[in-house]
């Protein structure tokens, strides 16, 4: 009988309430294609599928030699599974959390915690810092996604303060003058007078922000009835926010951070410290094994101003310098790496045209996840005990060192993510 080290897996469902509602849910769509027994409720929101083994998520082997065995526990019985060096570096412990997301409304005003800081906030506040580790991750668009990622140039936030008459009241002249001097000036005096003027804008009395974006409401909601151009104050944008979460200070977070639209295969990098908010759209998402985040606005859960102004990477940039580009790889035509510039993880993605009708996934030195985004096909591998059927929404485990065929059934073509980790 062949070993168990390649395996389907059913995952984790976290229905929170900013996620797309029923079949609009990209989440949605893949149980429902993978599993056509699973109900999907009109009404509930398909937040996130996440494919791991976070203790808050942990997917359940799909073999009935094992009963609800979780990836976790196998993993912990078998650590060699994760290749020799990923073992080594991550202490027998699976290093990424691969997962699809869903957003319907706006994901609050966040940054995620470096190691130090984690392992702190772990130890002080477990109850809303659940774990010890980092948080980097990436996002990689399945459909025309928006998001917020990392402070703009200062010039954009400088004609904000100059255009938008209720942000600059929020900032205070003072600041907002010094900001303005730092245009062409020393970094590190551009990154000072930043965090003066953000932290100025979070820690406000929040009567003071709920009157001032009251007034901006009422000045856009105006001139767009009058059909004027509201985009020197991201009109739109911010009375979308304000219909999602009125009244919350993190409307006023536009002005600072980067717009992202991003295509489909498009991908944007999140490192530690970096202020991001995912606004609408699905992904793939890939992230050291961690849940902690630390918010301060557009949320309903636990809110950190403190915490997360002191944390804050506040070196403006340009949107484009956030996305990172997948490379194509020399010895297999059909596999895009995003490599992000951190060791804990990466994603494969592998597009296989229709006339191709029997493909390999390669062995790589590393325990790896596997995500059927389209297409059918029947998957073997000598480490698997039977044949696999795979379709939209399937998910496989493979070890390290292991390959799968698999033989292509749709006219469709396949398009497949792989996580894994490539020291």
């Amino acid at each position: 009988m062949a070993t168990l080290r390649v395996f389907p897996l059913a995952c984790a469902v976290q229905n929170y309430a900013w996620g797309k509602l029923g079949q609009d849910s990209e989440v949605a769509k893949l149980l429902s294609s993978s599993d056509p027994m699973v109900q999907i409720e009109a009404d509930k929101p398909y937040a996130e599928l996440w494919m791991g083994t976070h203790p808050k998520g942990d997917a359940v082997i799909l073999d009935n030699r094992i009963p609800q065995k979780t990836l976790g526990q196998w993993i912990a019985d078998n650590p060699a599974c994760l290749g020799s060096k990923v073992k080594e570096a991550f202490h027998g412990q699976l290093p990424f959390l691969f997962k699809v997301l869903s957003v319907k409304t706006a994901l609050s005003i966040q940054a995620h915690p470096n190691k130090e800081l984690a392992e702190k906030l772990h130890a002080q506040y477990p109850e809303h810092y659940p774990d010890a580790n980092h948080k980097p991750e990436m996002a990689i668009a399945l459909t025309p996604f928006e998001g917020l990622c990392g402070f703009r140039p200062v010039e954009e936030i400088v004609a904000f303060l100059q255009n938008v008459a209720e942000f600059r009241a929020l900032i205070g002249s003072v600041a907002a003058e010094q900001l303005e001097r730092s245009v062409g000036e020393d970094p590190r005096g551009v990154s000072a007078a930043l965090r003066v003027c953000f932290t100025r804008m979070m820690k406000t009395e929040k009567k003071v922000f709920v009157d001032q974006l009251n007034m901006l409401v009422k000045r856009i909601s105006r001139e767009a009835a009058e059909g004027k151009d509201t985009s020197p104050s991201c009109g739109d944008l911010l009375l979308r926010l304000h219909s999602q979460y009125p009244g919350d200070i993190g409307c006023f977070a536009i002005y600072f951070l980067n717009l992202m639209k991003l295509q489909p295969g498009e991908c944007m990098f999140l490192g530690a410290n970096e202020p991001h908010a995912y606004l609408y759209g699905d992904c793939i998402e890939c992230m050291a094994c961690s849940d902690n985040t630390v918010r301060a606005g557009l949320t309903p859960k636990f809110i950190d101003v403190l915490t997360l102004c002191e944390m804050l990477n506040y070196t403006p940039a340009p949107s484009s310098s956030k996305l990172l580009a997948p490379t194509q790889s020399r010895m297999d035509p059909y596999v895009y790496l995003y490599d992000p510039p951190i060791p804990d993880f990466a994603v494969m993605k592998i597009e296989l045209p229709a006339s191709n009708k029997l493909y390999l996934i390669s062995a790589i030195d590393s325990a790896s996840i596997l995500l059927v985004v389209q297409g059918t096909a029947t998957g073997t591998s000598t480490a698997a005990v039977s044949e696999m059927a795979l379709r939209r929404g399937s998910v496989l485990f493979i070890s390290a060192n292991e390959s799968v065929s698999l033989h292509l059934s749709s006219g469709e073509g396949m398009l497949l993510f792989r996580a894994c980790c490539l020291l």
